[in-house]
């Protein structure tokens, strides 16, 4: 075992007593970034190579700042993303969403569907869909000018169209046009706040974390969003809280114009996020 590996394994046992839900794998995504190397790569980085500032980045990451933020980069899908203060941090979670959200807009009938992303945050759906949907033209909205400039970091050069505003007024021009409407939005009650993670509730912003007493504040206003967006039969996609499960479907009610509303499990089978569909005339 060369030096840097035994200090990961010294900083792994740091990570853990800190209560890093990932110690290992942090360990050594800290030594690779600091080392200028892959992951892979550890065991051949020389003993006299080995970098004293790797035990400044494990600190920060002991004290819960972000390993996303520390790197300054989030992987998503196929994607690599910019991040840091002032913009929500990608998690896998929502790989899902992305990936049933995919499965959908190719089952459709349509040359160029159009997709449109409602808080956007880091641009990771949006991207996602725009890059593994090529013919796809894709819109995305966000409100936080402070998330906005990493956006359009991630944004510069490709696509998809990028607005600055409000998700429940965004997007007017496309009214009845949409094929698919995809948002990861705020849903964690307000009540719920000693309870999330410090990395989520000490450095993702509030606006991108927190909707109502329920939780579920928001996306009730998207539904409406959506429904007005959405051409009939065209389908929506929204990601929500595992204990929320049951809940969300509800918000797209029949009564509302909805059909075929049902929730669905992520990679963990737990359920994660809710679709419907705009019913016909």
């Amino acid at each position: 075992m060369n030096l840097l590996l035994a200090e990961v394994a010294q900083a792994t046992q740091r990570l853990a007593d800190a209560g890093v839900p990932s110690p290992r794998t942090d360990a050594e995504e800290l030594a690779a970034f600091v080392h200028g190397v892959k992951r892979g790569e550890l065991h051949g980085v020389k003993d006299s190579d080995f970098d004293a500032r790797y035990w400044e980045v494990i600190a920060r990451r002991e004290a819960r700042e972000p390993l996303q933020h520390i790197t300054g980069r989030a992987y998503f899908r196929y994607l690599e993303l910019q991040v840091g203060p002032g913009v929500f941090v990608p998690r896998p979670e929502t790989e899902s969403v992305v990936g049933w959200a995919i499965d959908a807009v190719r089952a459709m009938d349509v040359v160029e569907p159009c997709i449109v992303d409602l808080c956007t945050g880091s641009g990771a759906i949006a991207l996602a869909l725009a890059q593994e949907v090529p013919r796809s033209r894709v819109y995305a909205v966000e409100l936080s000018e402070d998330a906005l400039r990493w956006t359009r970091r991630n944004m510069e050069g490709s696509r998809v169209e990028l607005r600055q505003g409000d998700a429940l007024t965004a997007f007017p021009d496309l009214d009845g046009q949409v094929d698919l409407v995809v948002s990861n939005p705020p849903y964690i009650p307000l009540t719920e706040w000693e309870y999330v993670a410090p990395e989520a509730r000490d450095y993702d912003p509030d606006l991108a974390l927190f909707s109502g007493e329920d939780g579920l504040e928001l996306i009730r206003g998207l539904e409406r969003t959506a429904h007005r967006l959405l051409r009939p039969g065209g389908v929506v996609v929204v990601e929500h809280a595992d204990t929320q499960g049951g809940q969300v479907p509800w918000i797209f009610a029949e009564e509302r114009g909805w059909a075929d509303a049902a929730d669905h499990p992520d990679l963990n089978r737990r359920p994660r996020f809710a679709t419907a569909r705009k019913a016909l005339p």
